[in-house]
C-alpha cells in the first residue's frame, strides 16, 4: 500500500513497487486523483483520520484479498514560514496531515496484519528539516521530529511479531511540491550548493533507499530513520 500515491515520491514507489511484481493498492482523499496513478485497487480514503485509515486496510483486504505486507506511508505536506508568521490554523492543519496520518495510518495496517503471522515492513515520511535546525521550517520540523519518534517507539512493540517500522527523511528532492523553489537555474543551483555531494536529488533516489526497507534485504531493520539528503545533516563540506 502507499498512501500519497499521488506526490512525486509516492509515484515512483508505487512504479517502483508494481516493476517488482507486487501487487499496489494507493490511498488518496480524492478519487479521481488517483483515477491515473497505475495500481491494482484505487482506494477513496482519507488517511489523516481513524475511520478513512482502517477503511482503507478494509478495502484492501476486500479488493485485493489480503491486508499489505508492506506500507510506505506518503502523506505529507509542509509549510515554510516563521513560527512567529505560522497561524494556528496553518500548525493544525500541518499537524494533521503530517503527524495525524502517522498514527492512523501505521496503526491501522498493524491491527490488519496482527495475528496473521506474515509479517511486514513500513516506512514513513520524515524530513532533513527534523534532523537539523532549517530556518522557517520550525512547524514542519516538529510534525516530522513526531513522525520519527513514531518510527522508533512502534518498532519496539510490534519486532516480536515481524513488522519492523522504520522512516526516510530525504532532503531538497525534485518533485512537483518543490517545482516552484526550483523554476529557476539560480534557484537550482542554489540549492545545489547546500549538499556535500551537489545538485537536487530524484524522487527515483529517495524510492531506492524505501524500497530496500521494505525489501527482505532490509530483514535487520527496524527502528530507524535514513537519511537520503546528500550529506546535508551529517557532514560539511570542504570549502575551497
Amino acid at each position: 500500500m502507499v498512501t500519497g500515491a499521488r506526490g512525486g515520491i509516492g509515484a515512483e514507489a508505487v512504479a517502483r513497487l508494481r516493476s517488482a511484481g507486487h501487487r499496489v493498492a494507493v490511498v488518496g482523499r480524492d478519487a479521481a486523483s488517483l483515477a491515473d496513478v497505475p495500481a491494482d485497487a484505487h482506494l477513496a480514503f482519507d488517511a489523516t483520520t481513524p475511520e478513512g485509515s482502517a477503511g482503507a486496510m478494509n478495502a484492501c483486504r476486500s479488493q485485493l484479498r489480503n491486508a499489505p505486507a508492506r506500507l510506505a506511508h506518503r502523506v505529507g505536506s509542509t509549510l515554510i514560514a516563521p513560527l512567529h508568521r505560522s497561524s494556528p490554523a496553518q500548525y493544525r492543519e500541518l499537524m494533521r496531515v503530517n503527524l495525524d496520518s502517522a498514527v492512523y495510518m501505521p496503526q491501522a495496517w498493524v491491527e490488519a496484519l496482527r495475528g496473521t503471522g506474515t509479517g511486514g515492513a513500513a516506512v514513513r515520511a520524515s524530513s532533513m528539516v527534523a534532523r537539523i535546525g532549517v530556518a522557517n521550517h520550525e512547524a514542519v520540523a516538529a510534525a516530522k521530529g513526531g513522525v520519527e519518534a513514531l518510527a522508533r517507539s512502534a518498532a519496539a512493540p510490534f519486532a516480536s511479531i515481524g513488522l519492523r517500522v522504520n522512516a526516510v527523511a530525504p532532503g531538497m528532492t525534485e518533485t512537483p511540491m518543490t517545482a516552484g523553489m526550483l523554476r529557476l537555474d539560480a534557484m537550482r543551483e542554489g540549492a545545489g550548493k547546500q549538499y556535500p555531494l551537489g545538485g537536487v536529488q530524484t524522487a527515483a533516489q529517495v524510492v531506492d533507499t524505501i524500497a530496500w526497507l521494505l525489501s527482505g534485504g532490509a530483514a535487520r531493520i527496524t527502528g530507524q530513520v535514513i537519511a537520503v539528503d546528500g550529506g546535508f545533516t551529517t557532514v560539511r563540506p570542504l570549502v575551497k
